[in-house]
């Protein structure tokens, strides 16, 4: 990787993607920056933004921006998580430290993926206490998660994240084309050589190849339904949060199943292509749950504007995923806490432009559909 760092940091998300493909290699950058088929599902992402218009209020004094937000027990200063993105290593060397810290600095949630380049405790050495949530990919055999799951326990995390749209890995044709697969060269082997139930599964057979193909024959379950959420909420005391809603009627069987939250997510258009825009399904799943539990929102965010159009429409908080990992192979830690930066300074001049001063009265601002 080109390790030399541009003078003037980019500041638009446009800035920081063709920066990162400078310094990233093909394959890495080919893997971020794609997604599935036709990446239909990743264009609309972004473009539903373009249909909602903010009908600003005047006159509301804003001298004082209060970006805080509760999510069930936790307040945190911003609206904003770092989302659960795998095998970070392949963009920077130090990978998922880089980011926890990162987030750490600036103060906002880190969601640290299962298949991590750094495991659970090797991320809890690096930040402390820093808030951190553990994002779950269900395995196939079910005592590898609930091991995962109770040692981001242990180690002090505050909340599980389990994918559900992740049954099998959607048609990346940038990837097939490349032959690039991360998780094959291990980028993401971290969380499950250093988790006992996982290795004790594997026996004799702890070469890389074999650990590959069983992280990827745990992985890949087509079978999961929502009985496995019911049995990991009666292992943990932690809330789970189920990621990769979409549809109405999921919430409801989420919520029977034990989970504590929603993530509104079409996993940033990378599992199944054609789907409605995340911020298109966002209403109508915030409706659903109906107060009940909180609905983060995460899938083509890319700038301040795009955070108060999703708070706005009703979720409790976003993900920031692309972006920060731009920031992340541009200049590691730095460039992490550099698009934070520059995404809660724009959120705050958005608000205050709208005329709210407050995330929790973002409920009050007027969106047009145009």
């Amino acid at each position: 990787m080109n390790i030399e760092v541009p003078a003037v940091f980019p500041v638009s998300y446009q800035a920081l993607e063709q920066e990162a493909k400078k310094l990233m290699s093909k394959g890495a950058y080919g893997y971020v920056r794609s997604a599935a088929s036709n990446e239909e599902t990743l264009r609309k992402n972004t473009t539903a933004f373009e249909k909602w218009s903010i009908l600003p209020r005047m006159l509301r004094n804003v001298a004082d921006i209060d970006m805080s937000v509760t999510l069930g027990e936790h307040s945190y200063p911003y609206p904003i998580f770092i989302a659960p993105v795998g095998m970070q290593k392949l963009t920077h060397e130090e990978g998922e430290l880089a980011t926890a810290r990162a987030a750490k600095t600036i103060g906002v949630p880190f969601i640290q993926s299962t298949v991590s380049s750094y495991s659970i405790e090797e991320v809890k050495a690096a930040t402390v206490d820093s808030p951190k949530w553990f994002q779950l990919y269900w395995s196939r055999n079910e005592e590898v998660s609930f091991s995962m799951v109770e040692r981001a326990e242990r180690a002090g995390y505050e909340a599980i994240v389990v994918t559900v749209d992740t049954i099998m890995t959607g048609w990346r044709e940038t990837d097939i084309a490349t032959q690039f697969s991360p998780l094959k060269e291990g980028y993401g082997k971290a969380n499950y050589e250093s988790d006992p139930a996982f290795m004790h599964a594997l026996g004799e057979k702890t070469d890389h190849e074999s650990m590959i193909q069983s992280v990827l024959d745990n992985i890949h379950y087509p079978e999961m339904n929502w009985s496995h959420i019911a049995a990991l909420a009666k292992r943990t005391s932690l809330p789970i949060y189920i990621k990769g809603i979409l549809h109405p009627e999921d919430v409801q069987c989420a919520i029977e199943a034990g989970a504590s939250g929603l993530i509104v997510s079409n996993h940033g258009g990378r599992q199944l292509d054609g789907t409605v825009a995340a911020l298109d399904a966002l209403p109508a799943v915030v409706k659903a749950a109906n107060q009940k539990v909180p609905v983060v929102f995460d899938s083509g965010i890319r700038r301040g504007t795009d955070i108060v159009k999703a708070l706005a429409l009703g979720a409790a908080a976003v993900c920031i995923g692309r972006p920060f990992v731009y920031g992340l192979g541009i200049d590691g830690q730095v460039g992490v806490e550099k698009v934070l930066e520059n995404l809660i300074e724009e959120t705050r001049i958005t608000m205050s432009l709208a005329g709210i001063a407050r995330v929790k009265d973002l409920n009050q601002l007027k969106l047009i559909r145009e």
